[in-house]
Parts: structure tokens; C-alpha cells; sequence
């Protein structure tokens, strides 16, 4: 029943996670460089950061944690996705998420002078290869959980 509970857990994390860079994604191209609807997009990027990314992270990499540790032998799939939930929890809460409020900040001054500043130009790019960065891990990680592909080398026990 625990890894059942788990299983569940982690799937709502991650449709958590993975729905909102989605919106995120898509409210990025709805507001294109018209300046207000970049500042309200800032608004919702960052409330919904708060309030479904790094909540699923948290569900995703905690369930996803509990799951490793009833394995007794450690297969090479189940190192590997660990390794990758570890990378992008990093980036949601020390390298995207913190970014949030200084794009949201820098927005309202791009609002403020009628157009977007380079200021905002260069903090959305940073945020952007950020987020890129995770895009492979991501891909990967699913692939591993769902997939659970026989690699070369030993499972051994960790």
C-alpha cells in the first residue's frame, strides 16, 4: 500500500511540476513582448511557481525518495532517475524559482517605461537557459521511471 500511496504522490507532483512550466511555456508565448500582458505574465509565473512547482518538486522528489529506498538492489535506471530529480529540484529552488520575483519586479519597471527594458531582456534569457537546461533531465528522468531501461553495468546494491 506505501509504495501504491508513493506512486500516486509522485504522479501528482509531477503533473504538478511538469502542467505548470507548461503554462509557463505557454503564457510566455501569449504575451509575446506586449508589455503588459508580460508584467501579468510575470505575475502568474511566479504565483504559480510558488504554488504548483515547487510543491510538486517537493511531492516528486520525496515520494520519489521513499520509492528508491524499498528497493534492496539498486538498479542502474533507479540511480540515474534519482540523480536527475536531485538536478532539476536544484534549479526549481535555487536557480528558477528565485528568479520569479526579479523578472516580476523588472517587469513592472518595463511597464512603467512603456516598453520591455534590457534589464528585463537579460533576466528572461538567464531564466530561459535555465529552464532549457532542464529539458533533457526531465525527458530523461521520465524515460527511466517509465521505461526502466536494462543499462550496462552491474545493479548492485548501494
Amino acid at each position: 500500500m506505501l509504495r501504491k500511496s508513493m506512486l500516486f504522490i509522485h504522479v501528482v507532483g509531477t503533473i504538478m511540476y511538469i502542467g505548470t512550466i507548461l503554462a509557463h511555456i505557454a503564457s510566455g508565448i501569449i504575451a509575446g513582448t506586449n508589455v503588459e500582458a508580460v508584467y501579468h505574465m510575470a505575475i502568474f509565473q511566479e504565483t504559480t511557481a510558488y504554488i504548483f512547482i515547487l510543491p510538486g518538486i517537493i511531492l516528486k522528489t520525496v515520494s520519489g525518495f521513499v520509492m528508491y529506498v524499498q528497493y534492496d538492489k539498486k538498479p542502474m535506471w533507479l540511480k540515474i532517475k534519482i540523480a536527475l530529480a536531485a538536478f532539476l529540484a536544484f534549479n526549481a529552488f535555487f536557480l528558477l524559482t528565485p528568479l520569479m520575483p526579479e523578472l516580476r519586479m523588472l517587469a513592472e519597471e518595463s511597464l512603467k517605461a512603456g516598453a520591455l527594458t534590457d534589464a528585463y531582456k537579460a533576466k528572461e534569457h538567464t531564466a530561459m537557459l535555465v529552464g532549457m537546461s532542464n529539458v533533457i533531465p526531465l525527458i530523461l528522468a521520465m524515460v527511466m521511471g517509465v521505461f526502466k531501461p536494462r543499462l550496462k553495468g552491474k545493479n548492485v546494491a548501494i
